[in-house]
């Protein structure tokens, strides 16, 4: 309970003290006017209340990631704790942070074209089909995760192909009506499920004396049941992205980016929102640690049900919180997921507009964008669901790398301190180059040999950006 109770309040601080010191960097200013004043136009820029913007932020990026990720991150013990804690204040939140705030300076661009202005034509085009693709995947994705739980829930009555009608009935609307119609007001109740379900579920945990182990000396190693398959370094930092750092958030930010009132509210919502995740990763983290006895015992009934994190959800919700208080938790979970996939196909409609400067203010511009992706979405729900998300899991930190760089090198051309995306940046393409060599799903290569050619890429990188450095020296 000491290493949890710590965890939160650095969490805390680095929300207080940290994300200050990255604003004075990014230099919010609330005399500008922002693209949700400046562009309005009654579909995607509107001006909304901060507290409405952080709320939609934040169930946005609060897919399964901080709660499957989490469970499965706990499988490796402990050390989880440090990933999530130091990631989200050093790594996540300002990969986030940054990323809404040159949105804000770039009129609300989608951060592929954020990317391009930073990194090259090249990268940009490369951003450009990357990312719609990981968007129609996190949408596909989030189809089938909540129909599947809401399936469980109404067993004998509604089935599972039903849920995934409704599922995707709701993702049509909410992409193609104005961004205050539907996700501006259904939001609010479905916040109030995800909190109830974190709070409501660690609170509970406490109450019945479980305790989690704490993270010592003895305890900071790899509990993971096949530890030589699944080493800490990379596999872990894969499976824990959204509690900790996630390149689906930089597609997420811009959205809220075009809604935003005041440059200086950008801490609260997007730095803020990234911690606030980060909590309810401890928080699910904790209860797979502790719940069924221990890391070891959370091992056993991982492999038991092949890494479906959802059955072990479903059990911990049930027996914490009762019958009602669990389904009220359940749809907390259900939520999340939900209102990230409606706003992932939301993203990918608004990255092709801008590739083609196509206006989606009328409803048949957006018609003639959603429906190909919306097609391509429901095909990829007859794939195998487990598939899907091992390949969007090293997807989605791949892109948090190439958006660390793209934020970096602004910082340098804005002639501000560097190192605080720099040191990230290098550490996720350490991440990204050695898991795809290593993993199971990659390339399936020999320790020797991927760490080494893991390292290569990250010095690789370091070269390349300390001969542009260079090069904007001598001009």
């Amino acid at each position: 309970m000491i290493t949890f109770i710590s965890g939160i309040l650095i969490l805390l601080a680095g929300y207080f003290v940290y994300s200050r010191f990255i604003e004075k960097i990014a230099g919010a200013d609330a005399s500008r006017e922002t693209p949700a004043y400046r562009m309005r136009d009654g579909v995607d820029y509107i001006p909304m209340p901060w507290w409405r913007v952080f709320l939609i932020q934040f169930l946005n990026i609060a897919g399964l990631g901080p709660i499957f990720g989490a469970i499965a991150g706990a499988m490796w013990g402990p050390v989880a704790y440090l990933w999530i804690i130091l990631g989200s204040v050093f790594a996540g939140a300002v990969h986030d942070y940054l990323s809404g705030m040159l949105s804000i300076y770039h009129n609300g661009l989608s951060i592929t074209e954020i990317v391009g202005i930073y990194l090259g034509n090249g990268i940009k085009q490369f951003m450009r089909g990357f990312t719609v693709v990981l968007m129609v995947l996190v949408g596909a994705v989030f189809i089938v995760g909540p129909a599947g739980i809401l399936g469980g829930m109404t067993q004998g009555t509604l089935s599972v192909t039903f849920w995934v009608w409704v599922v995707f009935f709701y993702y049509i609307v909410a992409t193609m009506l104005p961004i205050d119609k539907v996700i501006g007001r259904i939001y609010p109740f479905f916040g109030f499920a995800l909190v109830f379900m974190a709070f409501g579920l660690i609170t509970a945990l406490f109450i019945n004396g479980y305790k989690p182990p704490e993270l010592t000396i003895s305890t900071l190693r790899n509990f993971h049941v096949d530890s030589g398959k699944f080493p800490v370094f990379p596999m872990m930092f894969i499976t824990i992205a959204c509690g900790a750092i996630s390149g689906f958030h930089s597609t997420q930010s811009p959205l809220m980016a075009r809604c935003i009132t005041n440059e200086k509210l950008g801490r609260r919502v997007f730095y803020g929102a990234m911690i606030s995740e980060a909590i309810v990763a401890m928080i699910w983290a904790t209860i797979g640690m502790s719940f069924w006895g221990g890391v070891k015992e959370l091992n056993d009934i991982m492999t038991a049900n092949k890494g479906n994190a959802a059955v072990l959800v479903n059990e911990v919700s049930n027996s914490l919180l009762g019958k009602f208080g669990g389904i009220l938790a359940l749809l907390g979970v259900v939520a999340a997921p939900i209102t990230s996939g409606d706003t992932a196909f939301r993203s990918a409609r608004l990255i092709v507009a801008d590739f083609l400067n196509f206006k989606q203010g009328p409803i048949k511009n957006r018609l003639i964008i959603s429906i190909p992706l919306f097609a391509i979405g429901f095909l990829i729900t007859k794939m195998d669901f487990s598939i899907i998300w091992r390949y969007f899991a090293w997807c989605n930190q791949t892109l948090a790398m190439i958006v660390l760089w793209a934020e970096t090198v602004y910082l340098v051309r804005a002639g501000k301190i560097y190192g605080i995306t720099l040191v990230p940046a290098l550490f996720m393409t350490a991440v990204s180059a050695t898991y795809i060599l290593i993993a199971p799903e990659g390339f399936r290569l020999a320790g020797n040999i991927a760490y080494p050619a893991g390292a290569a890429a990250t010095l690789a990188a370091l070269t390349g950006f300390v001969a542009y450095l260079y090069r904007r020296r001598t001009k």
